[in-house]
C-alpha cells in the first residue's frame, strides 16, 4: 500500500510538472486593446496560462523591442497588417499553419494574404481592423466641415484639434488631402507633404496618443482628432453620444491589424493557440469592444456575439460602403519609412 501511494503520489508530481497551469507563461508583444482583462482571461483560464502582455505603439517601436530581445523573449506579436513583411523580412515571425485559421469566414477584403503571406507562406492573420479618419463633437463643430480635409486647416478650427501621434496614418490622411493616394507616397513627393502637415500642426493644440486623444475629445480639451475614428469614439459612445466620426469626401485610411507567432519562441503550440483565440468569434467581440479602443473584427462571425448596441456603434451595417472608400497605409521601404519619421518629428518641434 505504502509502495502504491509512493507511485501514486511520483505519478501527480510529473502531470503536475508537465500541466500548463503550474508553468507556463506567454509572452506577447501587443497593442494596448490586448490588455483587456475581459479579452484575455478566458484564454488563461482556458489553457492554464499566464499570458504577460507589453504594449506598444508604431511598427518601429515593435520591431526595435524584437531587435533588442533574445530569441525565445517573445512568444506573440501584434502588428500593423501592412508591416507583416517588414517583420517577415528581419526574422522576427514563424509560420503558422493556414489551414488552422479561420480565414473563410472573414470579410473578404481583410484577409489581407498580399500582406500575411510572403512567398506562399502563411506568417500572420488579420485580427482587427477599422479606420483612421475625423473624430469630432457634434456640438461643437459642423458637421458638414468634416465632409472636407480643407476645413481644418481653413482657419475655422483652429486650436481647436488634436492630432493621434502616428506617423503614418497621419501623413496618410494629409496625402489623401493633397490627392495623392497612399500607395503613390514616394521618397520622391514627400516634401510635397511637409507643407499641408506643418499647417495642419500650425492649427492643432496638440499631438497625443491613443488614451490621450480619446481624453482630449471627451473633456472638450479639443472638439476635432486627425487621425481618430470608431477607435477612439466608440468606447466613449454610450457616456458621450455627441462624439461622432465620418470618412471625408477626399477618403480616409483602413487600418488592420495582424498577429503572429514570434520566431524562436520557446512555446510555439501555445502561442498559436493563443492566436487562433484571438480570431475565433468569441475572441473576436471581445478584442472588437476592448476597453481600449473598438474596432471592427476581422471574423464576421463575431457579429453573433456582439450585441445590436455594440454593432451600431460600430457602424456595421455600413461597413460595405466604408471599405471601398478607405486606402491603406503607406508601406514604406526603410528609406522613406526613416524619411517619413524624420518629417513627423520635424513637425512636432516646431
Amino acid at each position: 500500500m505504502a509502495r502504491f501511494h509512493s507511485v501514486s503520489l511520483t505519478a501527480l508530481a510529473l502531470l503536475a510538472g508537465a500541466s500548463p497551469s503550474f508553468a507556463q507563461e506567454l509572452n506577447a508583444l501587443v497593442w494596448c486593446d490586448h490588455t483587456d482583462p475581459a479579452l484575455v482571461e478566458p484564454f488563461e483560464e482556458q489553457f492554464g496560462v499566464t499570458v504577460n502582455l507589453k504594449e506598444y505603439e508604431g511598427t518601429a517601436a515593435g520591431l526595435a523591442i524584437l531587435d533588442q530581445s533574445q530569441p525565445g523573449d517573445w512568444d506573440v506579436l501584434v502588428i500593423d497588417a501592412v508591416d507583416v513583411g517588414r517583420a517577415v523580412e528581419a526574422g522576427h515571425l514563424a509560420e503558422i499553419p493556414a489551414d488552422q485559421l479561420p480565414t473563410a469566414d472573414f470579410f473578404p477584403e481583410v484577409v489581407m494574404a498580399e500582406n500575411n503571406v510572403i512567398d506562399g507562406k502563411t506568417y500572420a492573420v488579420t485580427e482587427k481592423f477599422g479606420y483612421n479618419t475625423i473624430s469630432y463633437d457634434k456640438t461643437k463643430v459642423d458637421p458638414a466641415d468634416m465632409q472636407d480635409m480643407a476645413a481644418l486647416t481653413s482657419g475655422k478650427y483652429d486650436g481647436r484639434i488634436g492630432i493621434y501621434d502616428y506617423y503614418l496614418p497621419v501623413i496618410g490622411l494629409v496625402a489623401l488631402g493633397q490627392g495623392v493616394n497612399t500607395a503613390d507616397i514616394t521618397a520622391g513627393n514627400l516634401s510635397s507633404l511637409k507643407d499641408p502637415l506643418f499647417k495642419l500642426r500650425a492649427a492643432s493644440k496638440q499631438v497625443s496618443d491613443v488614451v490621450s486623444a480619446q481624453t482630449a475629445l471627451a473633456t472638450g480639451e479639443v472638439d476635432i482628432v486627425v487621425g481618430g475614428g470608431e477607435w477612439l469614439t466608440a468606447v466613449l459612445s454610450a457616456e458621450n453620444p455627441n462624439l461622432d466620426w465620418t470618412i471625408p469626401k477626399q477618403g480616409g485610411l483602413r487600418w488592420a491589424q495582424s498577429i503572429g507567432v514570434v520566431a524562436g519562441s520557446t512555446q510555439p503550440d501555445l502561442a498559436l493557440e493563443f492566436v487562433k483565440y484571438i480570431v475565433s468569434p468569441e475572441g473576436q467581440a471581445r478584442l472588437a469592444s476592448s476597453s481600449c479602443y473598438w474596432g471592427m473584427p476581422a471574423n464576421a462571425k463575431a457579429g453573433d456575439s456582439l450585441s445590436v448596441e455594440q454593432k451600431t456603434v460600430l457602424r456595421w451595417s455600413e461597413q460595405p460602403e466604408f471599405l471601398k472608400r478607405a486606402q491603406l497605409y503607406p508601406i514604406p521601404d526603410a528609406a522613406l519609412d526613416t524619411a517619413m519619421q524624420d518629417m513627423w518629428t520635424e513637425m512636432l518641434n516646431q
